[in-house]
């Protein structure tokens, strides 16, 4: 249709309004105003819908749904200043360009041999959704052919292909992304998933660029030789092998070039090869295939998992993923017009196409697991993910609208479909599929347990964000290894990666060697951040009598604490350990504070409440550096009473017994003011601790007693004295009254208890690292409750001693 507007005309940018102009008469400043809208509403629909579990993709097709004709857009001047129909072409040009990169991504980071390995089992499942899909899609395209007005007009070979393509689709990424939401990615129907849907992306690539060589122009224009898209089938296969061939080796000499080994500055390989993807899609453009495939089979030629491949996802992924690729998904939207959508026939054809789809994909893949010997819950959960929507499916339908093959009705239905069938992925497989995690029995659930019991063996599962926690992590569980050649102590390792909206922590994840644990993953030679870390651990496993299992888990921080309970809970380990989110280095002589951001500290929070063992968090002040590896060190543990302290207690008793460690223990007593409700037997408990302790390290460790007259000053004299290396308290969730004494103390990390946080707290120089130590109890008295409740206990005995 000729546009209203001469392009000619159109200019990019305005002179103001000062000088009368209206920005959104110009091409550029309508362009930042549409975009800045596109992205608001796409965020907080992701916002809403994130209880819901839903992927970024269904947010992003909404918005495009809520701004186009079938919301906002039946305001006519809305739609006419906002969206006008002469500035759909640039809009959707910023929006390829976006869809051009990440297809590039999406090949650098697509690994031919996990398909490969993925076994005959996830093929015959991928291959049985596809194919009767398929089949279903011949009569639903005869019955559009009959009920759609124009579908006519387009040949049924064209008709069929691109619906089948469109049913028949799994979208990869968005699998992955609802796999790892419900902690489904290392169970046997997430394995089984993500290989298949491997095998059915391929497929779907493979179908997609046959339909677009048979489409031509659709209905439009004169009809063309069937030889044309030969001609264009054989160009494009020309060009696979082309790039497979000559580019291959050149990337993977540019990949040599740019390896760490080399001083090679790496700006000018990265230019030309982000200029190569635009000259890899303006050749598949040029063959009659879209742009977007000669960008797929350039990112294929890059070699995996090297610098230079992680340094271009770096570069360019954020400002794709999250600026232009989100234009793309809500272009679909704003394409989609829920009025065309007229009568019951219409909606009659959406219901059919929906069923179509998800009876294609759950029947077929169903009735294939079934013979595969699954059992029938895992089937039917199988069939339900494979019916996932998203990317490929919008693509798809994009083009097919692009080349006249559907019209606005067509691609409506098909649009509200794959949003229809992605939304209720999630719920559904909620309701019929929950992965069984055995309750492991209550033993062994903190430190004291374990002295008092017949085992000798501890079991510790230690948590690190990375390649700098690895030093203090080391020193401390070497502190902790008893001497004694009866004892033993078993090393549990995560590496805790966050996942997030990139799509390379979900790629990361699919390359993973799962082994039965949230997202662990096995030592593999191509060695990453996660092995690095899982190879340091296991040479010091080597080197000692120490058993190391080193793990990766990659999740959503919101729910990052349920893989560690989960591990927890399933090994029987007796103590988490885990690294405060601020780190504290000296740089140039002076301290630094670095923080890893809220999000870490949740995830501690919620491993305090919820943690079946006992809990130990490390605030790092260089603790582990090589002064520590050499050197006599000096701990420290502050004891006021309770549980807590109790297991900090026992954690100093196990330090006490390495040979290069020196322990001091610093007991704070107050003046006798008697007991308070329930804590008479807390202090027989403690006298009892404290007992043992001296019984068996007389003369061995150093211990004192200090009457307690300002705890906040003498516990940040014992932190700025500079005399010990770690000190080591409670979190004293159950404290004496001379803690309880703190609760109106303004507080900056309360999770870390009264005494851990004054030690933790910036700006007070603090020069030891510290451990909060929480002992593993089925219930807890806050400080709060404490302190009202001595304050009663006083009120009593002064009424007592006015009655007498």
């Amino acid at each position: 249709m000729q546009m209203q507007v001469n392009i000619t005309s159109i200019r990019t940018s305005s002179n103001g309004v000062w000088q009368g102009d209206n920005p959104l008469d110009y091409a550029f400043p309508l362009l930042i105003i549409q975009t800045t809208l596109i992205l608001v509403l796409c965020r907080l629909l992701a916002f809403l819908i994130k209880p819901l579990r839903q992927p970024k993709v269904v947010a992003e097709m909404m918005s495009g749904i809520l701004l186009g004709p079938s919301a906002f857009g039946r305001n006519e001047e809305y739609m006419r200043r906002i969206f006008p129909k002469w500035s759909t072409p640039i809009l959707e040009s910023l929006a390829t360009v976006g869809l051009l990169f990440f297809l590039f991504l999406v090949g650098l980071e697509l690994d031919l041999n996990s398909i490969r390995r993925g076994g005959r089992r996830a093929f015959a499942i991928a291959l049985a959704g596809i194919s009767l899909t398929f089949i279903i899609g011949i009569g639903v395209t005869f019955v559009f052919r009959q009920a759609v007005d124009g579908a006519d007009k387009v040949g049924y070979t064209q008709y069929l292909v691109f619906m089948g393509v469109a049913l028949s689709i799994t979208a990869f990424p968005v699998l992955a992304r609802v796999l790892a939401e419900l902690k489904l990615l290392t169970t046997h129907v997430g394995e089984t998933a993500m290989a298949a849907a491997a095998f059915n992306d391929v497929a779907a690539w493979i179908s997609l660029a046959l339909a677009v060589a048979l489409a031509g122009n659709g209905g439009d224009g004169p009809k063309k030789s069937p030889l044309i898209s030969i001609w264009v089938l054989l160009s494009g296969v020309l060009f696979v092998a082309f790039m497979m061939v000559a580019i291959k080796p050149v990337m993977k000499w540019v990949d040599r070039r740019c390896s760490s080994e080399h001083d090679t500055g790496d700006e000018a390989y990265i230019s030309l090869t982000l200029g190569g993807v635009l000259v890899a899609g303006f050749a598949t453009d040029l063959i009659g295939i879209h742009a977007i495939f000669g960008a797929f089979i350039f990112g294929l030629t890059i070699p995996k998992g090297g610098d230079f491949a992680r340094r271009l996802t770096e570069r360019i992924e954020d400002f794709v993923s999250s600026l232009l690729l989100p234009l793309y998904f809500a272009l679909s939207g704003l394409k989609t017009n829920v009025a065309s959508i007229k009568g019951g026939g219409a909606w009659g054809l959406l219901v059919l196409v929906i069923t179509a789809a998800c009876a294609g994909k759950i029947i077929g893949t169903f009735a294939v697991a079934m013979m595969c010997m699954i059992p029938a819950r895992e089937s039917i959960t199988l069939g339900v993910l494979m019916n996932t929507k998203g990317l490929v499916e919008l693509i798809v339908l994009n083009i097919g609208r692009d080349k006249k093959v559907l019209n606005d009705e067509a691609f409506t239905i098909l649009v509200l479909m794959a949003l229809f069938t992605t939304f209720l992925t999630t719920p559904v497989v909620m309701a019929i599929y929950k992965p069984a995690r055995g309750v492991a029995a209550a033993v062994h659930r903190h430190l004291q347990s374990i002295s008092g019991g017949s085992s000798n063996e501890l079991r510790v599962l230690a948590c690190i964000h990375g390649p700098s926690n690895i030093p203090s992590v080391l020193n401390l569980i070497q502190l902790t290894r008893s001497t004694n050649k009866s004892s033993c102590l078993k090393l549990y390792v995560m590496n805790l990666l966050e996942l997030t909206e990139r799509s390379s922590s979900i790629i990361m994840v699919h390359r993973l060697r799962k082994n039965g644990f949230p997202l662990i993953s096995r030592l593999r030679r191509d060695a990453q951040l996660h092995d690095q870390v899982a190879l340091v651990f296991k040479e010091y496993g080597e080197m000692g009598r120490v058993s190391v299992r080193p793990a990766t888990a990659i999740s959503a921080l919101a729910s990052m604490h349920e893989d560690i309970c989960h591990v927890a809970e399933k090994k029987m380990v007796a103590m988490i350990l885990l690294p405060f989110h601020k780190r504290w280095r000296k740089i140039n002589g002076e301290t630094e504070e670095e923080s890893l951001g809220q999000g870490w500290r949740w995830v501690n929070q919620r491993v305090f409440r919820e943690a079946p063992c006992s809990v130990a968090v490390l605030v790092d002040r260089g603790y582990g550096n090589e002064s520590h590896k050499t050197a006599v060190q000096n701990v420290c543990v502050i004891f006021f009473g309770g549980p807590d302290d109790r297991e900090a207690l026992e954690l100093g008793s196990r330090m006490a017994e390495h040979p290069m460690v020196k322990v001091a223990v610093i007991r704070f007593r107050e003046k006798s003011r008697g007991t308070i409700y329930s804590l008479a037997t807390e202090e027989e408990h403690d006298e009892e601790a404290l007992a043992e302790f001296k019984r068996r390290w007389e003369g061995r460790v150093e211990f004192t007693e200090e009457l307690a007259v300002n705890i906040v000053d003498q516990v940040l004299a014992i932190g700025t004295s500079g005399e010990y290396d770690l000190i080591v308290v409670g979190n004293g969730r159950r404290p004496s009254t001379m803690v309880a004494a703190l609760a109106d103390h303004a507080v900056e990390h309360p999770e870390l208890g009264p005494v851990g946080d004054v030690l933790a707290s910036s700006g007070r120089g603090i020069a030891s690292s510290v451990l909060v130590v929480q002992q593993h109890v089925s219930e807890e008295v806050p400080v709060s409750k404490i302190s009202q409740a001595e304050d009663d206990v006083n009120r009593s005995r002064e009424q007592i001693s006015s009655a007498v």
